[in-house]
């Protein structure tokens, strides 16, 4: 089978971990100091999935308010969008409805993929329940999992999964959908320089 490529959106306020959970998962690494996403960051990484190789072109996004005007036109053909919270963060989990927003309002892909993730579950004041992640996740029709960037707990099975619910879904991996003209999955010339790079996926 031909490897296909498939766009994921990481989302979620500033500072959860979005980068961390994205470098863990590519490069296996982690930094504490590491510093706040500016725009957009690229990263490809192919995970096996039933035997197939799926290629994942993960964005990852700025949290700030600041670049939330260049935001919009990243979620343009995203297969998969993963809403991360901090478990440590209570205010980073009620800003959850926020970004669903955002997601209603600039996915082009009606069946897109959500996944909600809960990070730094490696640390011990965690404000946010396991429990209350999962009923929220319910609530919203969204596949949940707990993860720690930092130990590496949950990154691999949270993209594998994310991964196996967008093969499972045919209207995304069907190119039907590029073909009526109805999705643009390729940066133009004008956003790849300001977001410092292009991934056609």
């Amino acid at each position: 089978m031909e490897d296909k490529n498939y766009k994921v959106l990481l989302i979620g306020d500033s500072d959860v971990g979005k980068t961390s959970i994205v470098k863990r998962f590519s490069d296996d690494t982690f930094d504490d100091d590491i510093l706040c996403t500016i725009g957009v960051e690229f990263k490809m990484k192919s995970v096996e999935v039933e035997g197939k190789t799926v290629t994942l072109c993960i964005w990852d996004t700025a949290g700030q308010e600041k670049f939330r005007a260049l935001i919009s036109s990243y979620y343009r053909g995203a297969h998969g969008i993963i809403l991360t919270y901090d478990v440590t963060k209570r205010e980073s989990f009620k800003n959850l409805q926020y970004w669903l927003n955002e997601v209603e309002t600039f996915a082009t892909r009606p069946n897109v993929v959500k996944l909600l993730v809960g990070n730094k579950i490696d640390k011990e004041n965690r404000e946010v329940s396991r429990e209350e992640g999962l009923e929220f996740a319910k609530s919203k029709a969204m596949f949940f999992i707990e993860c720690s960037a930092k130990t590496k707990i949950g990154i691999q099975q949270a993209f594998e999964e994310l991964a196996h619910k967008i093969l499972e879904t045919p209207s995304l991996t069907d190119d039907n959908d590029n073909k009526r003209g109805k999705v643009k999955t390729v940066s133009s010339d004008e956003e790849s320089q300001q977001q410092g790079g292009a991934c056609g996926c």
